[in-house]
């Protein structure tokens, strides 16, 4: 009699691990049931604010598999509009209500089951409301919801975009291509935080030149209503006008489920699971995703780093283990990259105070050059900082701020810091050059002989 496999989740890490299962193990051996609360499965979360923007036409391109591709090619019974409400370890078994079907409940066996639920956006206590007109983006569900309101036959005019992450600065853009007047509000001392504020004054600059009117170290305090509907957001300044309010103030790993079951919950809130993803203590019960916790290769330390790309890795990873093969995940180093109109900024490794957080005594180096020879058409200007352990020199993190053609070479930084080289290893790199795609010495090489010379001279 063939295994169930019931997997909680059918995005990324949900459909990765059931995919890559089926691969292994055939529907003889077998059975995949897959249990999605929303309508579609398998897409891209992170083009939602291109649909949004009209720069993607139509939804079903952020689409990679329809759920009728999963039952006719992989075998896999995914049920849609289907969301799991209780976990029971003991009866091994998943309670599901279907909004499909009249909120009818439905009751599986599994003798393996993946836990993916993804991440749900931060909500703090004034935007819990049922007041029309508050977004957050999240899932698919989310951006369909947001395009019908921007759709309106009387659309709106302001938007607020409360929370400056990738998100925030991403829908910032999206709501201003489509004419909004947008105001982007965040408490920190510069948007994303995920680089150093000198770096995040650059992107606050950009924002600031497409006419978004960007208000740092602002509390959003409540929101104003009338008729149901939003009229503006309240901050510890003043209230501003809005139309349509957008939430981007990041996510938290979406484990209320999990916890209610007996699964074990890391410090970051996400759940913890061994190098196979099999969740920890709780036998053929896997994980993956937004939703569980990792750990740093740099720091060290358990982290919580909500991507699509870990999010693949780890589903395949798990799949891998219940079709009886073997794979583990070795973790993250916080890599991400993004683009506010011409301007893209990325990461890797540590920021400043996450290096000086778990104990490392670390020099920084900042340098600026462009993105092709200098009398190349279409030479632009990029910044980078290194972030290097003082005695060492060994890469602790990276960031890039600049033109088109600048963020992607933060993926050469990126291999540096997951092998733990020395930023004197790195001036001898043998990177490619001809000048329509770098000066003779690339913006890399040049950062990285300032950050060794800096080293040196703290010996």
């Amino acid at each position: 009699m063939p295994q169930r496999l019931v997997v909680i989740g059918g995005d990324a890490a949900g459909m990765s691990a059931a995919s890559q299962a089926r691969q292994l193990r055939d529907a003889d051996d077998l059975e995949i049931v897959a249990f999605e609360r929303g309508r579609f499965t398998s897409y891209s979360a992170c083009g939602i604010p291109y649909w949004i923007s009209g720069l993607v036409k139509d939804h079903q391109e952020l689409i990679v598999r329809e759920p009728e591709t999963f039952r006719r090619d992989y075998d896999i019974d995914v049920r849609i509009r289907h969301e799991v409400t209780h976990i029971d370890l003991d009866a091994r078994e998943v309670v599901a209500t279907s909004s499909a079907d009249g909120d009818r409940e439905v009751r599986e066996h599994f003798d393996i089951l993946v836990y993916a639920t993804g991440a749900v956006p931060t909500r703090p206590q004034w935007a819990r409301t049922d007041t029309m007109g508050v977004f957050g983006v999240q899932t698919l569900d989310d951006a369909a919801a947001l395009r019908d309101w921007l759709d309106q036959d009387e659309p709106p005019r302001r938007a607020v975009v409360v929370g400056g992450g990738y998100i925030g600065v991403e829908m910032a853009e999206a709501l201003i291509r489509r004419g909004l007047a947008v105001t982007l509000i965040d408490r920190g001392e510069q948007p994303m935080s995920t680089v150093d504020p000198d770096m995040g004054v650059k992107v606050r600059d950009a924002l600031a030149g497409l006419g978004i009117d960007v208000r740092s170290g602002v509390l959003v305090t409540g929101l104003d209503e009338r008729d149901g509907r939003v009229r503006g957001v309240r901050t510890d300044d003043d209230t501003v006008p809005a139309d349509v309010v957008v939430l981007g103030l990041g996510v938290r790993p979406n484990t209320g489920l999990a916890e209610r079951a007996g699964l074990p919950v890391g410090v970051t809130g996400g759940i913890r699971t061994d190098l196979q993803m099999r969740v920890i203590g709780v036998p053929d019960v896997w994980a993956a995703g937004d939703c569980v916790e990792t750990f740093h290769r740099v720091s060290g330390q358990p982290v919580h780093v909500p991507l699509g790309t870990h999010a693949n890795k780890q589903g395949r990873v798990a799949g891998f283990n219940i079709g009886g093969s073997y794979a583990t995940f070795p973790g993250v180093i916080g890599t991400a990259v993004t683009k506010v109109c011409e301007l893209e900024v990325a990461r890797t490794g540590l920021l400043e105070q996450e290096a000086h957080d778990v104990g490392y005594s670390f020099v920084t180096a900042t340098v600026e050059s462009s993105n092709r020879a200098g009398y190349f058409p279409g030479a632009a200007p990029m910044t980078i900082k290194l972030i290097a352990e003082q005695h060492t020199g060994q890469l602790l993190g990276a960031q890039i701020v600049g033109s088109t053609e600048a963020a992607k070479r933060i993926d050469v930084l990126a291999v540096a810091v997951w092998n733990r080289m020395s930023v004197s290893e790195m001036t001898a790199l043998d990177l490619g050059y001809a000048p329509p795609f770098s000066p003779v010495w690339d913006p890399v090489l040049v950062a990285a002989r300032r950050a060794n010379d800096i080293v040196s001279n703290t010996d």
